[in-house]
Protein backbone atom coordinates (compact mmCIF):
# COMPACT_ATOMS: atom_id res chain seq x y z
CA UNK A 1 0.00 0.00 0.00
CA UNK A 2 1.32 3.41 -0.97
CA UNK A 3 2.24 5.58 2.01
CA UNK A 4 0.16 8.68 2.65
CA UNK A 5 1.05 11.55 4.97
CA UNK A 6 -0.75 14.38 6.76
CA UNK A 7 0.93 17.58 8.00
CA UNK A 8 -0.25 19.46 11.07
CA UNK A 9 0.79 23.07 11.70
CA UNK A 10 0.47 24.32 15.28
CA UNK A 11 0.90 28.10 15.32
CA UNK A 12 1.01 28.86 19.05
CA UNK A 13 1.72 31.90 21.21
CA UNK A 14 5.42 31.08 21.53
CA UNK A 15 6.21 29.64 18.11
CA UNK A 16 5.26 27.52 15.12
CA UNK A 17 5.51 23.73 14.85
CA UNK A 18 5.16 21.48 11.84
CA UNK A 19 4.19 17.85 12.51
CA UNK A 20 4.31 14.87 10.13
CA UNK A 21 1.87 11.96 10.50
CA UNK A 22 1.65 8.66 8.64
CA UNK A 23 -1.53 6.99 7.38
CA UNK A 24 -2.05 5.39 10.83
CA UNK A 25 -1.98 8.80 12.52
CA UNK A 26 1.42 8.18 14.12
CA UNK A 27 3.57 11.27 14.70
CA UNK A 28 6.81 10.75 12.78
CA UNK A 29 8.65 14.06 13.06
CA UNK A 30 8.35 17.59 14.43
CA UNK A 31 10.11 20.86 13.62
CA UNK A 32 9.58 24.12 15.46
CA UNK A 33 10.75 27.72 15.63
CA UNK A 34 10.01 30.49 18.16
CA UNK A 35 8.96 33.99 17.15
CA UNK A 36 9.56 37.32 18.88
CA UNK A 37 7.32 38.42 21.76
CA UNK A 38 6.90 42.17 21.25
CA UNK A 39 6.05 43.59 24.68
CA UNK A 40 6.17 47.28 25.56
CA UNK A 41 6.33 49.16 28.86
CA UNK A 42 2.51 49.09 29.14
CA UNK A 43 2.49 45.29 28.97
CA UNK A 44 0.90 45.32 25.51
CA UNK A 45 1.78 42.15 23.59
CA UNK A 46 2.18 41.84 19.81
CA UNK A 47 3.51 39.43 17.20
CA UNK A 48 4.84 40.16 13.72
CA UNK A 49 2.41 38.44 11.29
CA UNK A 50 5.04 38.31 8.56
CA UNK A 51 7.47 36.50 10.87
CA UNK A 52 4.77 33.97 11.73
CA UNK A 53 4.10 33.35 8.03
CA UNK A 54 7.82 33.00 7.22
CA UNK A 55 8.28 30.56 10.08
CA UNK A 56 5.32 28.50 8.90
CA UNK A 57 6.87 28.11 5.46
CA UNK A 58 10.31 27.39 6.91
CA UNK A 59 9.10 24.71 9.35
CA UNK A 60 7.16 22.83 6.69
CA UNK A 61 10.19 22.92 4.37
CA UNK A 62 12.49 21.72 7.17
CA UNK A 63 10.02 18.95 8.06
CA UNK A 64 10.02 17.67 4.48
CA UNK A 65 13.79 17.92 4.12
CA UNK A 66 14.50 16.08 7.37
CA UNK A 67 11.94 13.35 6.71
CA UNK A 68 12.95 12.77 3.10
CA UNK A 69 9.41 11.66 2.22
CA UNK A 70 7.88 11.82 -1.23
CA UNK A 71 6.29 15.28 -1.18
CA UNK A 72 3.61 14.14 -3.59
CA UNK A 73 2.42 11.68 -0.90
CA UNK A 74 1.18 14.46 1.42
CA UNK A 75 -2.61 14.25 1.26
CA UNK A 76 -3.57 17.36 3.23
CA UNK A 77 -2.65 19.93 5.86
CA UNK A 78 -4.39 20.93 9.08
CA UNK A 79 -3.78 24.15 11.06
CA UNK A 80 -4.24 24.89 14.75
CA UNK A 81 -3.62 28.41 16.01
CA UNK A 82 -3.36 30.65 19.04
CA UNK A 83 -6.92 31.77 19.67
CA UNK A 84 -8.26 35.32 20.11
CA UNK A 85 -5.05 36.88 18.74
CA UNK A 86 -6.30 39.37 16.13
CA UNK A 87 -4.87 41.18 13.12
CA UNK A 88 -5.95 43.16 10.09
CA UNK A 89 -4.44 43.39 6.62
CA UNK A 90 -4.91 45.07 3.29
CA UNK A 91 -7.03 42.82 1.07
CA UNK A 92 -5.28 43.98 -2.12
CA UNK A 93 -1.64 43.88 -1.01
CA UNK A 94 -1.90 41.16 1.66
CA UNK A 95 0.21 43.33 3.98
CA UNK A 96 -0.70 43.72 7.67
CA UNK A 97 -1.83 47.21 8.65
CA UNK A 98 -0.48 46.58 12.17
CA UNK A 99 1.10 43.80 14.21
CA UNK A 100 -1.06 40.96 15.54
CA UNK A 101 -2.52 41.90 18.92
CA UNK A 102 -2.00 38.84 21.12
CA UNK A 103 -4.72 37.24 23.25
CA UNK A 104 -2.80 38.19 26.42
CA UNK A 105 -3.00 41.90 25.54
CA UNK A 106 -5.65 43.96 27.38
CA UNK A 107 -5.37 47.16 25.31
CA UNK A 108 -9.07 46.92 24.44
CA UNK A 109 -10.07 47.37 28.08
CA UNK A 110 -11.34 50.92 27.61
CA UNK A 111 -13.45 49.82 24.63
CA UNK A 112 -15.03 47.10 26.77
CA UNK A 113 -15.59 49.56 29.62
CA UNK A 114 -17.35 51.89 27.19
CA UNK A 115 -19.67 49.10 26.00
CA UNK A 116 -20.40 48.09 29.56
CA UNK A 117 -21.47 51.65 30.38
CA UNK A 118 -23.79 51.49 27.37
CA UNK A 119 -25.42 48.38 28.88
CA UNK A 120 -24.26 46.07 26.07
CA UNK A 121 -22.48 43.43 28.18
CA UNK A 122 -25.55 41.26 28.80
CA UNK A 123 -26.57 41.22 25.15
CA UNK A 124 -23.01 40.39 24.08
CA UNK A 125 -22.89 37.40 26.43
CA UNK A 126 -26.34 36.20 25.33
CA UNK A 127 -25.24 36.21 21.69
CA UNK A 128 -21.66 34.92 22.08
CA UNK A 129 -21.64 32.84 25.28
CA UNK A 130 -18.65 34.97 26.36
CA UNK A 131 -18.43 37.68 28.96
CA UNK A 132 -17.42 41.08 27.62
CA UNK A 133 -13.62 41.20 27.82
CA UNK A 134 -10.56 42.60 26.03
CA UNK A 135 -9.32 38.98 26.06
CA UNK A 136 -11.35 38.23 22.94
CA UNK A 137 -10.64 39.37 19.38
CA UNK A 138 -13.41 41.96 18.93
CA UNK A 139 -11.98 44.59 21.29
CA UNK A 140 -8.51 44.11 19.78
CA UNK A 141 -9.82 44.64 16.24
CA UNK A 142 -11.82 47.64 17.43
CA UNK A 143 -8.63 49.11 18.91
CA UNK A 144 -6.84 48.69 15.56
CA UNK A 145 -9.81 50.27 13.77
CA UNK A 146 -9.83 53.26 16.15
CA UNK A 147 -6.09 53.84 16.56
CA UNK A 148 -4.24 52.88 13.37
CA UNK A 149 -4.29 55.58 10.71
CA UNK A 150 -6.04 54.71 7.46
CA UNK A 151 -7.58 51.43 8.67
CA UNK A 152 -11.16 52.64 8.92
CA UNK A 153 -10.90 54.14 5.42
CA UNK A 154 -9.72 50.77 4.07
CA UNK A 155 -12.66 49.09 5.77
CA UNK A 156 -15.12 51.56 4.28
CA UNK A 157 -13.73 50.82 0.79
CA UNK A 158 -14.09 47.07 1.38
CA UNK A 159 -10.33 46.59 1.24
CA UNK A 160 -9.66 45.36 4.79
CA UNK A 161 -9.47 41.82 6.17
CA UNK A 162 -9.98 41.41 9.93
CA UNK A 163 -9.28 38.00 11.37
CA UNK A 164 -7.50 35.56 13.60
CA UNK A 165 -4.14 33.91 12.89
CA UNK A 166 -5.70 30.94 11.10
CA UNK A 167 -7.42 33.19 8.55
CA UNK A 168 -4.16 35.13 8.04
CA UNK A 169 -2.23 31.93 7.30
CA UNK A 170 -4.95 30.61 4.99
CA UNK A 171 -5.00 33.92 3.11
CA UNK A 172 -1.24 34.03 2.63
CA UNK A 173 -0.79 30.32 1.90
CA UNK A 174 -3.47 30.48 -0.82
CA UNK A 175 -1.95 33.70 -2.26
CA UNK A 176 -5.01 35.73 -1.35
CA UNK A 177 -7.50 33.42 -3.04
CA UNK A 178 -9.18 32.33 0.20
CA UNK A 179 -10.18 34.33 3.28
CA UNK A 180 -11.69 31.75 5.63
CA UNK A 181 -11.93 30.81 9.29
CA UNK A 182 -13.48 27.85 11.05
CA UNK A 183 -16.33 27.86 13.55
CA UNK A 184 -14.15 27.21 16.61
CA UNK A 185 -12.04 30.31 16.00
CA UNK A 186 -15.07 32.40 15.06
CA UNK A 187 -16.74 31.53 18.35
CA UNK A 188 -13.85 33.13 20.27
CA UNK A 189 -13.92 36.49 18.48
CA UNK A 190 -16.99 37.91 20.31
CA UNK A 191 -18.41 38.82 16.89
CA UNK A 192 -20.08 35.46 16.22
CA UNK A 193 -23.59 34.41 17.27
CA UNK A 194 -23.19 30.87 18.60
CA UNK A 195 -26.87 29.95 18.30
CA UNK A 196 -27.39 31.35 14.80
CA UNK A 197 -23.91 30.17 13.69
CA UNK A 198 -23.19 33.40 11.84
CA UNK A 199 -21.40 36.71 12.16
CA UNK A 200 -23.73 38.99 14.08
CA UNK A 201 -24.52 42.45 12.68
CA UNK A 202 -25.39 43.83 16.12
CA UNK A 203 -22.17 42.54 17.69
CA UNK A 204 -20.15 43.99 14.84
CA UNK A 205 -21.97 47.27 15.35
CA UNK A 206 -21.02 47.37 19.02
CA UNK A 207 -17.33 47.10 18.12
CA UNK A 208 -17.44 49.15 14.90
CA UNK A 209 -16.26 46.31 12.64
CA UNK A 210 -18.06 45.85 9.29
CA UNK A 211 -19.13 42.24 8.70
CA UNK A 212 -17.70 42.59 5.17
CA UNK A 213 -14.22 42.62 6.75
CA UNK A 214 -14.68 39.16 8.30
CA UNK A 215 -13.69 35.77 6.92
CA UNK A 216 -15.96 33.24 5.25
CA UNK A 217 -17.08 30.60 7.76
CA UNK A 218 -15.97 27.07 6.91
CA UNK A 219 -16.48 23.71 8.65
CA UNK A 220 -13.51 22.79 10.85
CA UNK A 221 -12.80 19.76 8.65
CA UNK A 222 -13.69 21.58 5.41
CA UNK A 223 -11.50 22.69 2.53
CA UNK A 224 -9.90 26.08 3.19
CA UNK A 225 -8.07 26.24 -0.11
CA UNK A 226 -4.93 24.80 -1.67
CA UNK A 227 -1.29 25.73 -1.22
CA UNK A 228 2.12 24.68 -2.50
CA UNK A 229 3.85 26.54 0.38
CA UNK A 230 5.47 28.85 -2.16
CA UNK A 231 6.97 26.13 -4.32
CA UNK A 232 7.72 23.60 -1.57
CA UNK A 233 5.32 21.02 -3.04
CA UNK A 234 5.25 19.92 -6.68
CA UNK A 235 1.47 20.40 -6.73
CA UNK A 236 -0.86 22.26 -4.36
CA UNK A 237 -2.17 20.33 -1.34
CA UNK A 238 -5.52 21.07 0.33
CA UNK A 239 -5.74 22.79 3.71
CA UNK A 240 -8.46 20.46 4.95
CA UNK A 241 -8.87 21.42 8.60
CA UNK A 242 -8.54 24.37 10.96
CA UNK A 243 -9.10 24.50 14.73
CA UNK A 244 -8.27 26.92 17.52
CA UNK A 245 -5.49 25.38 19.62
CA UNK A 246 -7.59 24.43 22.66
CA UNK A 247 -10.28 22.99 20.39
CA UNK A 248 -7.55 21.11 18.54
CA UNK A 249 -6.38 19.60 21.83
CA UNK A 250 -9.97 18.56 22.66
CA UNK A 251 -10.28 16.90 19.25
CA UNK A 252 -6.80 15.35 19.49
CA UNK A 253 -7.77 13.83 22.84
CA UNK A 254 -10.72 12.14 21.14
CA UNK A 255 -13.30 14.05 23.23
CA UNK A 256 -15.93 13.73 20.52
CA UNK A 257 -18.97 12.93 22.67
CA UNK A 258 -21.00 14.81 25.27
CA UNK A 259 -19.46 14.81 28.75
CA UNK A 260 -15.89 14.16 27.60
CA UNK A 261 -13.34 16.61 29.01
CA UNK A 262 -9.77 17.74 28.51
CA UNK A 263 -7.40 20.07 30.33
CA UNK A 264 -4.30 21.60 28.79
CA UNK A 265 -1.62 22.41 31.37
CA UNK A 266 0.45 25.24 29.98
CA UNK A 267 1.39 28.65 31.36
CA UNK A 268 -2.29 28.72 32.33
CA UNK A 269 -4.93 26.12 31.65
CA UNK A 270 -7.90 25.67 29.37
CA UNK A 271 -10.51 23.22 30.65
CA UNK A 272 -13.12 22.13 28.12
CA UNK A 273 -16.17 19.87 28.31
CA UNK A 274 -17.96 18.68 25.18
CA UNK A 275 -21.65 19.41 25.85
CA UNK A 276 -23.05 18.07 22.59
CA UNK A 277 -25.15 19.68 19.89
CA UNK A 278 -27.00 22.26 22.02
CA UNK A 279 -25.36 25.15 23.89
CA UNK A 280 -25.66 25.45 27.67
CA UNK A 281 -25.44 28.98 29.07
CA UNK A 282 -24.21 29.29 32.63
CA UNK A 283 -23.84 32.07 35.20
CA UNK A 284 -21.30 30.02 37.18
CA UNK A 285 -18.20 31.80 35.84
CA UNK A 286 -17.58 29.53 32.85
CA UNK A 287 -18.20 30.36 29.19
CA UNK A 288 -19.84 28.66 26.23
CA UNK A 289 -18.16 28.24 22.84
CA UNK A 290 -18.31 26.00 19.82
CA UNK A 291 -16.15 22.91 19.94
CA UNK A 292 -16.14 22.65 16.15
CA UNK A 293 -18.32 21.96 13.16
CA UNK A 294 -17.25 18.70 11.54
CA UNK A 295 -19.09 16.32 9.27
CA UNK A 296 -21.72 19.05 8.97
CA UNK A 297 -22.51 18.69 12.71
CA UNK A 298 -21.95 21.40 15.33
CA UNK A 299 -20.84 20.61 18.87
CA UNK A 300 -20.50 23.01 21.78
CA UNK A 301 -18.23 23.25 24.82
CA UNK A 302 -18.16 24.74 28.27
CA UNK A 303 -14.76 26.30 28.93
CA UNK A 304 -12.89 27.76 31.87
CA UNK A 305 -9.54 29.53 31.58
CA UNK A 306 -7.07 29.74 34.47
CA UNK A 307 -4.24 32.29 34.51
CA UNK A 308 -1.57 30.44 36.51
CA UNK A 309 -1.04 26.67 36.45
CA UNK A 310 2.26 25.58 34.87
CA UNK A 311 3.52 29.11 35.49
CA UNK A 312 3.37 28.37 39.23
CA UNK A 313 6.18 25.85 38.79
CA UNK A 314 8.15 28.38 36.74
CA UNK A 315 7.65 30.97 39.50
CA UNK A 316 8.89 28.59 42.19
CA UNK A 317 11.94 27.77 40.06
CA UNK A 318 12.95 31.06 38.45
CA UNK A 319 11.65 33.72 40.83
CA UNK A 320 11.57 32.15 44.29
CA UNK A 321 14.55 29.88 43.63
CA UNK A 322 13.41 26.89 45.69
CA UNK A 323 13.45 24.53 42.70
CA UNK A 324 16.44 23.63 40.56
CA UNK A 325 14.20 22.11 37.89
CA UNK A 326 10.52 21.45 37.24
CA UNK A 327 11.17 17.73 37.78
CA UNK A 328 12.37 18.39 41.32
CA UNK A 329 8.88 19.60 42.28
CA UNK A 330 7.63 16.00 42.07
CA UNK A 331 10.36 14.74 44.43
CA UNK A 332 9.75 17.51 46.99
CA UNK A 333 5.96 17.13 46.92
CA UNK A 334 6.35 13.47 47.81
CA UNK A 335 8.62 14.39 50.77
CA UNK A 336 6.32 17.10 52.20
CA UNK A 337 4.73 16.60 55.63
CA UNK A 338 1.25 15.10 55.06
CA UNK A 339 -0.09 17.04 58.07
CA UNK A 340 0.93 20.46 56.70
CA UNK A 341 -2.07 22.62 55.68
CA UNK A 342 -0.38 25.27 53.53
CA UNK A 343 -2.27 26.50 50.46
CA UNK A 344 -1.07 28.76 47.64
CA UNK A 345 -3.70 30.91 45.94
CA UNK A 346 -1.82 31.92 42.75
CA UNK A 347 -3.49 35.25 42.03
CA UNK A 348 -0.34 36.76 40.51
CA UNK A 349 -2.40 38.49 37.81
CA UNK A 350 -5.75 38.07 39.53
CA UNK A 351 -7.89 34.94 39.43
CA UNK A 352 -9.51 33.71 36.22
CA UNK A 353 -12.50 31.39 35.97
CA UNK A 354 -14.70 30.97 37.88
CA UNK A 355 -13.82 33.96 40.08
CA UNK A 356 -12.93 36.59 37.44
CA UNK A 357 -11.23 38.88 39.93
CA UNK A 358 -8.36 40.88 38.43
CA UNK A 359 -7.90 42.89 41.64
CA UNK A 360 -6.62 40.14 43.97
CA UNK A 361 -3.04 39.15 44.75
CA UNK A 362 -1.34 35.81 45.37
CA UNK A 363 -0.96 34.46 48.91
CA UNK A 364 0.28 31.49 50.90
CA UNK A 365 -2.28 30.58 53.57
CA UNK A 366 -2.20 28.24 56.57
CA UNK A 367 1.55 28.05 57.10
CA UNK A 368 2.95 26.82 60.42
CA UNK A 369 6.40 27.05 62.00
CA UNK A 370 7.30 23.69 60.47
CA UNK A 371 6.28 24.67 56.91
CA UNK A 372 9.39 24.40 54.77
CA UNK A 373 10.59 24.18 51.19
CA UNK A 374 8.88 20.87 50.39
CA UNK A 375 5.56 22.03 51.81
CA UNK A 376 5.65 25.28 49.82
CA UNK A 377 6.38 23.38 46.61
CA UNK A 378 3.58 20.92 47.30
CA UNK A 379 1.19 23.83 47.94
CA UNK A 380 2.19 25.27 44.56
CA UNK A 381 1.55 22.00 42.72
CA UNK A 382 -1.70 21.44 44.61
CA UNK A 383 -2.96 24.89 43.59
CA UNK A 384 -2.91 23.73 39.97
CA UNK A 385 -5.15 20.76 40.74
CA UNK A 386 -7.50 22.74 42.99
CA UNK A 387 -8.10 25.43 40.36
CA UNK A 388 -8.91 22.79 37.76
CA UNK A 389 -11.20 21.04 40.24
CA UNK A 390 -13.11 24.32 40.70
CA UNK A 391 -13.89 24.41 36.99
CA UNK A 392 -14.66 20.70 36.59
CA UNK A 393 -17.16 20.78 39.46
CA UNK A 394 -18.99 23.76 37.96
CA UNK A 395 -19.08 22.19 34.49
CA UNK A 396 -20.57 18.99 35.88
CA UNK A 397 -23.22 21.07 37.64
CA UNK A 398 -24.00 23.22 34.58
CA UNK A 399 -24.22 20.24 32.22
CA UNK A 400 -26.01 17.93 34.66
CA UNK A 401 -23.28 15.31 34.27
CA UNK A 402 -22.16 13.04 37.11
CA UNK A 403 -18.92 11.11 36.71
CA UNK A 404 -16.30 12.39 34.27
CA UNK A 405 -12.90 11.31 33.00
CA UNK A 406 -10.30 14.04 32.50
CA UNK A 407 -7.93 13.76 29.54
CA UNK A 408 -4.90 15.96 30.01
CA UNK A 409 -1.94 17.32 28.06
CA UNK A 410 0.95 19.74 28.49
CA UNK A 411 4.35 19.72 30.17
CA UNK A 412 3.17 19.47 33.82
CA UNK A 413 1.37 16.20 33.03
CA UNK A 414 4.78 14.52 33.25
CA UNK A 415 4.64 15.17 37.01
CA UNK A 416 3.19 11.95 38.37
CA UNK A 417 2.57 13.37 41.85
CA UNK A 418 0.47 16.17 40.33
CA UNK A 419 -1.50 13.78 38.11
CA UNK A 420 -2.28 11.47 41.04
CA UNK A 421 -3.34 14.42 43.20
CA UNK A 422 -5.51 15.73 40.35
CA UNK A 423 -7.24 12.35 40.16
CA UNK A 424 -7.66 12.26 43.94
CA UNK A 425 -9.09 15.75 44.34
CA UNK A 426 -11.50 15.24 41.40
CA UNK A 427 -12.42 11.68 42.39
CA UNK A 428 -12.08 10.93 38.67
CA UNK A 429 -9.82 9.04 36.30
CA UNK A 430 -7.07 11.16 34.71
CA UNK A 431 -5.70 10.01 31.35
CA UNK A 432 -2.32 11.19 30.00
CA UNK A 433 -1.62 10.38 26.32
CA UNK A 434 1.85 9.38 25.20
CA UNK A 435 2.03 12.18 22.64
CA UNK A 436 2.16 15.79 23.85
CA UNK A 437 1.44 17.81 20.68
CA UNK A 438 -2.33 17.61 21.08
CA UNK A 439 -3.28 20.89 19.37
CA UNK A 440 -1.37 20.04 16.20
CA UNK A 441 -2.52 16.42 16.40
CA UNK A 442 -6.15 17.55 16.58
CA UNK A 443 -5.84 19.79 13.53
CA UNK A 444 -4.05 17.08 11.53
CA UNK A 445 -6.58 14.44 12.55
CA UNK A 446 -9.52 16.70 11.64
CA UNK A 447 -7.91 17.35 8.25
CA UNK A 448 -7.11 13.66 7.70
CA UNK A 449 -10.64 12.57 8.61
CA UNK A 450 -12.12 15.28 6.39
CA UNK A 451 -9.90 14.19 3.50
CA UNK A 452 -10.76 10.51 3.96
CA UNK A 453 -7.24 9.49 5.04
CA UNK A 454 -8.35 8.48 8.55
CA UNK A 455 -11.38 6.88 10.16
CA UNK A 456 -12.08 8.42 13.55
CA UNK A 457 -12.90 5.22 15.45
CA UNK A 458 -9.73 3.46 14.32
CA UNK A 459 -7.60 6.57 14.72
CA UNK A 460 -8.52 7.37 18.33
CA UNK A 461 -8.58 3.69 19.26
CA UNK A 462 -4.80 3.59 18.79
CA UNK A 463 -4.06 6.32 21.35
CA UNK A 464 -1.86 5.07 24.20
CA UNK A 465 -2.51 6.60 27.64
CA UNK A 466 -1.25 6.41 31.21
CA UNK A 467 -4.15 6.23 33.67
CA UNK A 468 -4.37 7.64 37.20
CA UNK A 469 -7.26 6.58 39.46
CA UNK A 470 -8.40 8.06 42.80
CA UNK A 471 -6.74 6.69 45.95
CA UNK A 472 -7.74 9.36 48.50
CA UNK A 473 -10.58 8.78 50.96
CA UNK A 474 -13.69 10.91 50.56
CA UNK A 475 -13.15 12.41 54.04
CA UNK A 476 -9.60 13.54 53.22
CA UNK A 477 -10.72 14.85 49.82
CA UNK A 478 -13.47 16.96 51.33
CA UNK A 479 -11.19 18.34 54.07
CA UNK A 480 -8.49 19.34 51.59
CA UNK A 481 -10.91 20.93 49.15
CA UNK A 482 -12.70 22.82 51.94
CA UNK A 483 -9.31 24.17 53.03
CA UNK A 484 -8.69 25.40 49.47
CA UNK A 485 -12.07 27.12 49.34
CA UNK A 486 -11.35 28.82 52.67
CA UNK A 487 -7.96 30.04 51.39
CA UNK A 488 -9.53 31.50 48.22
CA UNK A 489 -12.30 33.13 50.27
CA UNK A 490 -9.70 34.75 52.51
CA UNK A 491 -7.86 36.23 49.49
CA UNK A 492 -11.11 37.50 47.99
CA UNK A 493 -12.25 39.05 51.28
CA UNK A 494 -9.06 41.08 51.54
CA UNK A 495 -10.12 43.11 48.51
CA UNK A 496 -13.73 43.67 49.51
CA UNK A 497 -14.61 47.35 50.06
CA UNK A 498 -14.78 48.53 53.67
Amino acid sequence: MKETYVIGIDQSTQGTKALLFDREGKLLLRTDRAHAQLIDERGWVEHDPEEIYRNTLAMVRELLEKSGIDRAAVACVGISNQRETALAWNKKTGKPVYNAVVWQCARGEEICRRLEKQGAAGDIKARTGLQLSPYFSAAKLAWIMENVEGVRALAQKGELCCGTVDSWLVYRLTKGKEFRTDYSNASRTQLFNITELAWDEKLCGYFGIPTECLAQLTDSDGIFGETDFEGTFPDPVPIHGVLGDSHGALFGQGCLERGMMKTTYGTGSSIMMNIGEKPIFSDLGIVTSLAWKTGGKTQYVLEGNINYTGAVITWLKDDVGILKSAKESEVLAEKANPADKTYLVPGFSGLGAPYWRSDVSAAFCGMSRTTGRAELVRAGLSSIAYQIADIVRLMKEAAGIGAVELRVDGGPTRNQWLMQFQSDILDSRVQVPREEELSGIGAAYAAGIGAGVYRARELFGRTQRTQFTPKMSSKEREEKYRGWQDAVAMVLREKQPG
